[in-house]
C-alpha cells in the first residue's frame, strides 16, 4: 500500500474505487467498508483508494476537548494496509477544508482529483461544513457527476451496532473483551518507553513507562493483563497499570506502566505495543508499599491464569 499526503499523485487514479471516512479504530464496520471497496476495485480492474483526514477532524473542530482517539496514525496505516488497499490518502484537515460545503468538497476535491467510479461510505457518514453532507446527498452528487455510491449498512454484534462510540464506551468501562469483539482485534496502546520515577524497580517489579500519544483514549484506570510486542517481533505476557498511582500521592497526569513477566533487560527508548487482554481490577490507593507489593503478586498470578485461559479459548475457536 502506498501512503500519500495531500493531493499528490492523484492523476493516476482516474476511475478508482474510493473508501471515504475518518476510520478511527478501523473497527469491524470500517473493515467491511474498506474490504468492499478493495473487492469492487479488483472487479473493475482499477486502484482501491482509502481517503481519510489528518489530523483527525475532532482535533481541529474541538481543540479544547480530548478527542479520545482509538488509534494513532501509525496504527491506522498498519490496519488499513492489512485490508489490501492500494493507496491511502491523508487529506490535511484544517479550518479551510472544514469550511467547505459538502457540494464544494465533492466538486473541488473528490471529483477533480480522484475522479472515482465508485465511492463507498458508511450508513452514518457525514461530511462538509457542519456535517451537513450525508450518503443521500453524496449519492445525488454522484448521479450528477457520474460516479456510483455504495452505502455500507450497520455491522452488528447481536443487537449492538459496531461504532467507534460503542468501543469508547466499552473501554471506559474496562470491558476489553467487548471492545475486542467490536474492533476485530485486541485494543492496543503504542508508545516509546520513557524514564519514570523508578518506584517499580524499588518495589521489585521494574516497569516500562509507555508514552502514549495524548490524543489517544486510555481505558478505565486500573490493572490489565496484557501481551507486549517487543521491537524484535517477540511477544511477552505482562500486566499494565493505567492511571494516576494514588498510592504515591496526587498525580495530575495518568501513566501507562508495563511489567513484563519473566523478562529482564532494558527497553528504554524502544517502541512497544501493549495489547489489553483482561481487566484485572480498578485502580486503588494502598496504605503502604508492602500492601501494594502483595497486591502486585496477586495481580501477576491472576494475569498468568487469565492469559492462559484466553489463549486456550481462542485456539478452541
Amino acid at each position: 500500500m502506498r501512503v500519500r499526503y495531500g493531493l499528490e499523485g492523484t492523476s493516476e487514479l482516474k476511475g478508482c474505487c474510493v473508501a471515504l471516512g475518518n476510520f478511527d479504530g478501523v473497527h469491524r464496520g470500517h473493515q467491511k467498508l474498506i474490504r468492499t471497496t478493495v473487492e469492487k476495485a479488483r472487479q473493475k480492474g482499477c486502484p482501491s483508494v482509502v481517503i481519510t483526514f489528518d489530523p483527525h477532524p475532532a482535533l481541529v473542530l474541538n481543540p479544547g476537548e480530548p478527542p479520545g482517539l482509538l488509534t494513532t496514525k501509525e496504527q491506522k496505516i498498519e490496519l488499513i494496509a492489512g485490508l489490501g488497499a492500494d493507496f491511502l490518502y491523508f487529506l490535511t484537515f484544517d479550518l479551510k477544508l472544514a469550511s467547505l460545503t459538502p457540494e464544494a468538497f465533492v466538486h473541488q476535491i473528490l471529483w477533480p482529483y480522484f475522479c472515482p467510479s465508485l465511492v463507498t461510505v458508511g450508513f452514518n457518514y457525514t461530511f462538509g461544513r457542519g456535517g451537513r453532507g450525508n450518503p443521500s446527498l453524496l449519492s445525488a452528487l454522484g448521479r450528477e457527476l457520474g460516479f456510483e455510491v455504495e452505502v455500507i449498512p450497520p455491522v452488528k454484534l447481536g443487537e449492538r451496532i459496531v461504532s467507534s462510540t460503542a468501543i469508547r464506551e466499552a473501554l471506559a468501562q474496562g470491558d476489553v473483551l467487548l471492545a475486542k469483539e467490536l474492533l476485530g482485534y485486541w485494543p492496543t496502546l503504542i508508545g516509546r518507553v520513557v524514564s519514570g520515577e523508578g518506584r517499580g524497580r524499588l518495589l521489585g517489579f521494574p516497569t516500562a513507562n509507555i508514552a502514549v500519544a495524548p490524543e489517544v483514549m486510555l481505558p478505565a484506570y486500573g490493572v490489565y493483563a496484557c501481551r507486549v510486542g517487543l521491537p524484535n517481533g517477540c511477544w511477552r505476557e505482562g500486566i499494565v497499570n493505567i492511571g494516576k498511582r494514588p498510592t504515591f500521592g496526587p498525580n495530575l497526569m495518568p501513566t501507562v506502566e508495563v511489567y513484563l513477566l519473566d523478562f529482564s533487560g532494558s527497553l528504554y527508548g524502544e517502541k512497544l505495543k501493549v495489547e489489553l487482554r483482561y481487566f484485572l481490577r480498578p485502580e486503588k490507593a494502598f496504605a503502604s508499599s508492602d500492601d501494594l507489593v502483595e497486591q502486585i503478586k496477586i495481580d501477576i498470578r491472576r494475569a498468568r491464569q487469565v492469559l492462559k485461559s484466553v489463549t486456550t479459548s481462542l485456539k478452541a475457536t
